[in-house]
């Protein structure tokens, strides 16, 4: 369940109130996700998304997730488009907390992919690249290889805790990156959370991007790598080749891949994988008994980052 924070019929009309959207028909919460609280909401003049920003989403970053959104719809790129009120404002405060209403996307996320969903998603990830570059704001990626270390240091027993050693391997990880990170990769706007139920196919073709929350200023790799690792594991954490493949050759239909920014793949795909494991490990170690919200187990990239130490079979290694 996502939904955090209730609202009542009285704090949506009074919210609704400063829109040009209508008025409601149809209000409930939407139980995907575990950052925010989202609802949909049905009114006279068409479907929106209401979100009310909790968690890791800080308000002073919020003005560049919906300038984004907002830049993205505007060069054609199917992400939602944020709503404006009638003073122009796109975020407003619903609860004492950050909120912003969006235009509703029509489309179906996929829970297993096929090899023609990759195709598709690649393609939709070089797109928002392309898309994204011009857009004037800049945000650093706070979630990126500079921070694995610091959020990784009071985490160490909790690691232990899921499975014993396993602290220590992190560790080495940790030493091989600080060593052998790749730099000097074109960079740009990333979406850093491409996972499979942030997107959307409409007959089986890439539809939409959702879910910006997480995107800043990296190597645009980085993000191919956090999504192959997404893509292109089976449920019981082996990879698999074909899918990967297909999701390159779908993003190299819009951009092409320098040299170094392949080789980079191996590392970039681990690295991403140790961040999406230190995420869930905070979470996991943080969430109170009884919580409605259920943490992602982070044993899942943990057992991608083995596979990672081995090296992808038939997509490289940087051992």
């Amino acid at each position: 369940m996502a939904v955090y924070t209730d609202i009542t019929d009285a704090e949506l009309e009074a919210f609704l109130g400063d829109y040009d959207v209508g008025t409601p028909l149809a209000f409930k919460g939407i139980a995907e996700g575990v950052e925010n609280s989202n609802f949909m909401l049905e009114t006279t003049a068409g479907r929106f998304i209401l979100t009310v920003y909790e968690r890791r989403v800080k308000a002073e970053d919020l003005p560049f997730f919906l300038g984004l959104m907002q830049w993205l719809a505007a060069q054609g790129y199917p992400s939602a488009a944020p709503i404006a009120d009638r003073s122009g404002a796109l975020l407003r405060t619903l609860r004492g907390k950050p909120a912003a209403l969006v235009a509703f996307l029509p489309g179906l996320s996929v829970r297993r992919p096929t090899v023609a969903h990759c195709l598709e998603a690649g393609e939709g990830l070089a797109w928002l690249h392309l898309a994204a570059n011009g857009f004037p704001g800049r945000r650093v990626n706070r979630l990126g290889h500079a921070a694995w270390g610091e959020l990784f240091a009071p985490l160490g027993p909790a690691a232990d805790a899921l499975k014993p050693g396993l602290a220590e391997v992190i560790r080495s990880d940790l030493a091989r990156f600080a060593e052998r990170w790749p730099s000097s990769l074109p960079e740009g706007i990333v979406h850093a959370d491409y996972f499979p139920d942030n997107v959307f196919f409409i007959d089986g073709r890439f539809g939409a991007t959702i879910d910006f929350y997480f995107a800043a200023w990296d190597q645009l790799a980085y993000d191919i790598g956090a999504a192959v690792n997404a893509w292109c594991f089976e449920a019981d954490g082996s990879f698999n080749l074909t899918r990967a493949q297909a999701f390159l050759e779908g993003y190299e239909r819009r951009r092409k891949l320098s040299a170094a920014e392949k080789a980079a793949l191996p590392v970039l795909a681990h690295g991403a994988a140790l961040r999406f494991f230190l995420t869930r490990l905070h979470d996991w170690d943080a969430t109170p008994a009884g919580a409605l919200v259920r943490p992602k187990d982070p044993l899942e990239y943990e057992r991608k980052m083995a596979v990672h130490r081995e090296g992808l079979p038939g997509f490289g290694s940087w051992s």
